[in-house]
């Protein structure tokens, strides 16, 4: 192979950038079969769920695609490998070398890159982990311009409430900073629960939040809205988090019937020090030096009850190898309630956060054999301490 063998990042972002935002994905591509003789190369979107892997088509052939998208079961996948260790594959096929590399963005696991080389060293490996990583930026910047990205992680019907519920949620489900990592997941009830997770990185604060809106269906759904965006609004005017959990409940309590149970959170990424509001949600659990247990907190009453209420901020420190657990009811009533929760999650306690939650999700739907009456949803906190200088974003936990 000649020598200029780099990947050219430069010349690919700029490519990129040039191209349209249903096309920039091919920009990479055609890189990668210019540079490397590549063939068959394909970027796979891992749906909402976990559960598949979807090949985005190349442009042109979207339209048809819509309907007939190649598919496949993430479950025992190379894919799934891929994704869960965060390194490459390779392996050897009759036309030369099959490489899968992850799609990742600060944790955020997009999907993979797929493609076969006549022959693969170092540098060509090398080459594909960054032409990777572009394409985790590139999808992350054009997702804005499109639906083409958001089509590609559905692979079921979503009705209007799960519609709304799912614009309330980050749009990264997974965040790796020098001091912590994050991960969030939702499995909806069959009959759209509520349920919204949230967070938000400023210079030295992290801000967390779990909700769970009452009822279900559209209801829920616009308690669900009112709820995230009034937080969300005081959140980013500064204001602290007693005033959040104020603003929320004068939202619900001036613009809907109905209540909203959740924890808000405001971490100091310097010292570790976190505030805390409960109103009227589950207590957490905590992991620290291999011991699982359940943090009691004072409990508030719930957003938007028609009663005079008083919200008080609790404050606990967190300490370097600290992972905190954040669930909704969904998590631990009816059929879940078969689920040992701290078990699994003592039992996880070397898995990446997003490794946790899925864990802990698969658990749970498998409880309920697949139907939940009610919005199952996780929010793993690991806390490094500033101690910290580099984040990870390996399948193992962070020594």
């Amino acid at each position: 192979m000649a020598g200029d063998v780099g990947l050219g990042l430069d010349e690919v972002l700029g490519a990129a950038e040039d191209a349209a935002p249903v096309e920039s994905v091919d920009v990479v591509a055609r890189n990668l079969e210019k540079r490397f003789s590549a063939s068959e190369v394909s970027f796979w979107f891992v749906d909402m769920l976990g559960r598949e892997a979807v090949r985005l088509p190349r442009a042109g052939t979207a339209g048809q695609a819509r309907g007939e998208a190649q598919r496949i079961e993430l479950a025992g996948s190379v894919y799934e490998q891929v994704l869960r260790s965060q390194r490459l594959h390779q392996a050897d096929v009759e036309d030369g070398c099959r490489l899968v590399a992850p799609v990742t963005n600060r944790g955020d696991c997009i999907g993979v890159l797929e493609l076969i080389v006549p022959y693969a060293d170092d540098v060509v490996r090398e080459a594909v982990e960054q032409a990777a990583h572009a394409l985790a930026y590139i999808v992350v910047t054009d997702r804005r311009f499109t639906d083409l990205y958001h089509w590609g992680r559905r692979t079921t019907t979503m009705s209007l409430a799960a519609e709304i519920q799912h614009q309330l949620l980050p749009s990264a489900s997974c965040c790796e900073g020098a001091h912590f990592t994050l991960a969030g997941g939702l499995a909806p009830a069959d009959d759209i629960g509520g349920d919204t997770y949230d967070y938000a990185l400023d210079q030295d604060t992290l801000h967390l939040s779990i909700t769970d809106a009452m009822g279900h269906d559209t209801a829920s759904a616009l308690l669900a809205t009112l709820t995230v965006n009034a937080l969300r609004g005081a959140r980013r005017a500064g204001h602290s988090i007693l005033d959040q959990a104020y603003t929320a409940h004068r939202a619900l309590s001036r613009h809907a019937r109905g209540m909203t149970t959740g924890q808000l959170l405001r971490v100091q990424l310097d010292r570790g020090v976190c505030e805390l509001v409960n109103a009227g949600h589950p207590w957490p659990l905590r992991l620290r030096e291999g011991r699982v247990e359940e943090l009691p907190l004072k409990v508030n009453l719930p957003f938007g009850v028609p009663a005079p209420v008083t919200y008080e901020v609790q404050r606990l420190r967190l300490e370097p190898g600290d992972r905190l657990v954040l669930l909704t009811d969904g998590m631990r009533e009816r059929g879940a309630a078969a689920v040992d929760l701290r078990a699994l999650v003592a039992n996880t306690r070397d898995e990446h956060p997003r490794e946790v939650v899925r864990a802990l999700t698969a658990a749970v739907l498998t409880a309920c054999r697949g139907s939940l009456a009610d919005d199952a949803t996780t929010l793993v906190l690991d806390w490094y301490g500033s101690r910290s200088g580099q984040r990870r974003s390996n399948g193992g936990s962070n020594a």
